[in-house]
């Protein structure tokens, strides 16, 4: 670990004055945000600890998205691997179906207090695009989400609901089609739209104070997590007061880094981001930035990002649109230098077979991003002891991704009797963390 092994995880300041992560984060913009950024970190520092926003924050949390998501104990999985307990964060259920809701409501209402009428952002999987359709039905807000053309096709069920919600949706057709690019067409809209338009950003990426703010609205999910926990593990005779291993799916990482912050005080836990290994880590066909990319600069941030030689971006694969990310949050890159937090990969295969696995386990149909981190959780599981245990943030639903799914399994998937997701090619139970 990092100098920072000297002092206690529970003196862990980040980022600092200037948005820095050590060597990661920052703000690099063009002249033409400048003035827009530094007007949203006013905004922000102002509104951040002020009393009357933080009670309509928790208002709209609880009555509106329906928190607090409950923790789940996956009884029959974990008997079933024979290993460690393991537990799901059910962010799936919330109101529209993800993670994302947390945030976008938290830069909805500073949009209001900002006074700008029109909201853009960027989505893959969609689910932040439905998530700002739906802040932005309630509040009054004009709102247009830009979604690369590839992500268009496989997430047809979220571009209905953004349609319904009164949202204008933008195919990208730029570069590889998909979140990276819809993420420089909604920079380019900010630019040239920048006196009455305010950009949710999605994930815990972008120019500080994005990669802060973001993670502030998200860390809800594990602050619920740390109070949920003691009693979730007394009623299965675990002395822990808080599990082994907390499991999250990191594209740009915002789920990862909601459940992640308020764990970096808890020494004993571990942290682990599960990234898109595509079809393997060496086969150039994945998403892996922490794990195969290296310093840059991407989308107004220094982090870890997936480029050539020569600087510039390399194409990304994985099964899942939200994990299709050549980049990744700059705290991730930052946790993993100072060896607080762990990243592995999971193939589109593994990602598979998990999502059969919990359906026909626990009767849960997980996104494939949240199915991502299950799969890792069954490897990790299996070489644990049943008095340990795994949380794992379950960042959304796969109602999105029936049909990927269905085109991926195959016909004669569904017509086996009894299929079982361990029997899929690629299980992750079969192999070890």
């Amino acid at each position: 670990m990092h100098n920072l092994q000297r002092t206690r995880m529970n003196s862990y300041q980040q980022p600092d004055a200037s948005g820095h992560f050590g060597p990661y984060g920052g703000s690099f913009v063009s002249e033409t945000l400048t003035h827009a950024i530094a007007q949203l970190r006013e905004a922000y520092a102002r509104y951040q600890n002020d009393p009357e926003f933080l009670a309509e924050f928790e208002y709209e949390l609880k009555h509106f998205v329906g928190r607090p998501s409950p923790v789940y104990h996956a009884a029959r999985t974990s008997r079933e691997l024979g290993g460690a307990q393991i537990y799901l964060k059910r962010e799936d259920l919330n109101h529209t179906g993800a993670h994302k809701i947390n945030n976008v409501i938290g830069q909805a209402m500073l949009a209001k207090r900002m006074g700008k009428p029109r909201v853009i952002a960027e989505t893959g999987a969609g689910q932040h695009g439905v998530a700002t359709a739906t802040i932005c039905a309630r509040y009054g807000l004009e709102c247009v989400v830009y979604m690369g053309s590839e992500d268009v096709k496989r997430q047809s069920p979220n571009v209905f609901r953004m349609k319904l919600l009164g949202a204008t949706v933008v195919p990208v057709e730029s570069g590889s089609k998909t979140l990276k690019d819809a993420l420089n067409e909604a920079m380019r809209d900010w630019v040239a739209n920048v006196d009455n338009t305010f950009y949710i950003i999605g994930t815990v990426a972008g120019p500080h104070p994005y990669p802060m703010m973001v993670r502030d609205f998200q860390s809800v999910i594990g602050k619920e997590a740390i109070e949920q926990m003691p009693s979730m593990l007394a009623d299965q005779k675990i002395a822990a007061q808080q599990p082994d291993a907390v499991i999250a799916c990191v594209g740009g990482g915002s789920n990862a880094m909601g459940i992640f912050h308020p764990y970096i005080p808890f020494e004993k836990t571990r942290l682990i981001g599960v990234e898109a290994a595509g079809e393997g880590l060496d086969s150039g066909k994945h998403s892996a930035s922490l794990q195969r990319g290296s310093s840059g600069v991407l989308h107004g941030n220094r982090t870890f990002i997936l480029q050539d030689a020569n600087g510039q971006i390399t194409e990304t694969h994985s099964i899942s649109a939200g994990l299709d990310y050549p980049g990744v949050g700059p705290e991730h890159a930052w946790l993993q230098e100072i060896g607080r937090a762990e990243y592995v990969g999971i193939t589109d295969q593994e990602a598979l077979a998990a999502f059969h696995f919990l359906c026909r386990t626990e009767g849960i149909i997980p996104a494939l991003e949240s199915s991502h981190a299950f799969a890792y959780a069954m490897k990790l599981g299996k070489t644990m002891r049943p008095d340990q245990s795994i949380l794992v943030n379950l960042s959304g639903r796969g109602d999105k991704d029936i049909g990927t799914v269905a085109d991926l399994s195959g016909e004669d998937f569904y017509d086996r009797p009894s299929m079982r997701g361990l029997t899929v090619k690629g299980a992750p139970g079969d192999a070890k963390p």
